[in-house]
């Protein structure tokens, strides 16, 4: 069975509930994972890769904070089209960073990327056109989110952009309840059992915390960003593109 074709089986059995980690067994069914678990999820993939083609400048860097293995980064390498563009991938997870070498030096040239296993608080960025967030920062403690878009903004050029996609909370509890609805019965469509969905949902509780979309907003305006778009939504799930001047 290819990594691709592995199913996320990670809570189909009864355990003891930790928080959620990126663990080898997580990266093992990664793909399968995010496809059943984020609504639109490969929509937001390619459509990176559509502005990034936007955006890019030549002689720049495109940074992947929190890569993953490697899928928004491919999207943006294929659309690519400015000259002297460097792909700089980071993730704190070992487990993701060595099967996301394998798939990058799979597709891309020698060269054109870099691919870092740290924090990615710890990274010196810089000469940015793009940087993309992908379903991260809702993994970083909140106190540590503004630091992070404003480092994200000093790195960028002007007219670079940030991209950021995450899980969000609905201002409104009624609405929140209803979408919590949709997206559960979106998870059992997709094969999930109750139990899977109730022993994930309590290993993220204390890991990943939502905000609405009103507060990233206002935290990119605090962070410096001129403008912020939402161009995506599906269930809770939305990305905002943040635009430097």
């Amino acid at each position: 069975m290819s990594e691709l074709s592995k199913r996320d089986r990670v809570f189909a059995e009864p355990q003891a509930i930790v928080d959620f980690a990126f663990t080898a067994a997580v990266a093992d069914v990664f793909p399968d994972m995010v496809r059943r678990s984020i609504p639109g999820y490969e929509t937001v993939i390619s459509q990176l890769g559509v502005l990034a083609r936007l955006y890019a400048q030549p002689n720049s860097a495109i940074y992947d904070l929190g890569c993953s293995l490697g899928a928004a980064t491919l999207a943006m390498a294929s659309q690519v089209r400015q000259s002297g563009v460097t792909y700089i991938a980071v993730d704190n997870s070992e487990a993701m960073v060595q099967r996301c070498e394998k798939t990058l030096q799979r597709h891309l040239p020698e060269g054109v990327f870099q691919l870092i296993c740290a924090d990615i608080g710890d990274v010196p960025m810089h000469n940015a056109s793009v940087i993309v967030l992908n379903f991260t920062l809702q993994f970083v403690p909140p106190n540590q989110r503004l630091a992070l878009l404003q480092r994200c903004y000093e790195a960028l050029n002007p007219q670079g952009i940030l991209i950021l996609s995450e899980k969000c909370q609905h201002a409104d509890p009624v609405d929140q309840s209803l979408l919590t609805d949709w997206y559960l019965e979106f998870k059992r469509a997709n094969g999930y059992s109750e139990l899977e969905i109730s022993q994930k949902r309590s290993a993220l509780e204390n890991v990943l915390i939502p905000d609405t979309v009103e507060a990233h907003h206002q935290r990119l305006q605090q962070a410096g960003f001129a403008r912020s778009l939402e161009w995506f939504k599906d269930f809770m799930f939305a990305s905002i593109v943040a635009f430097k001047l």
